[in-house]
């Protein structure tokens, strides 16, 4: 019955903008699921799901995994709007960017979780991502420049 209803759940928020638990256990009862607000509230907490902003400025519920697409093309634009420079030296990568976005920038690399990356620091308009070798630092300034068209 759970595990039913949980995947009734996942369905019904990948094919509709639900706002709220209110919104959920209607859209549940129209499919047969007779729900309490406690079990839709244990049900949100037990699939992990998150309320993520739509193009239209309201809030819905999505997976983890599709809040995290969100938010990466959102970091992305950030991340080609602010940088001016990408230059490997060794296994250093240095990235400039415009003056007091290379934070932002620095999220943006930092939210990839990229295994070539074994770290990086964020100044004013500087970033030094540390990679493990010489190879790797390529491998990146390649994803980089990707990022950036």
């Amino acid at each position: 019955m759970k595990s039913g209803r949980h995947a009734m759940i996942l369905d019904i928020i990948d094919k509709n903008d639900i706002e709220t638990q209110e919104d959920l256990a209607e859209a549940l009862r129209e499919t047969g699921y007779e729900v309490t607000q406690a079990t839709i509230s244990r049900d949100i907490k037990e699939l992990r799901l998150v309320k993520v902003l739509t193009p239209n400025n309201t809030y819905k519920y999505a997976t983890v995994d599709k809040a995290d697409k969100v938010m990466t093309n959102r970091f992305i634009r950030v991340f080609s709007e602010a940088v001016l420079s990408i230059v490997a030296a060794n296994n250093l990568i240095i990235i400039k960017t415009l003056s007091g976005s290379a934070h932002a920038a620095g999220n943006t690399i930092d939210s990839m979780r990229w295994p070539e990356i074994v770290g990086s620091i964020a100044g004013d308009d500087t970033i030094l991502v540390v990679a493990p070798d010489n190879d790797a630092a390529q491998v990146l300034v390649a994803k980089f420049k990707e990022m950036m068209k």
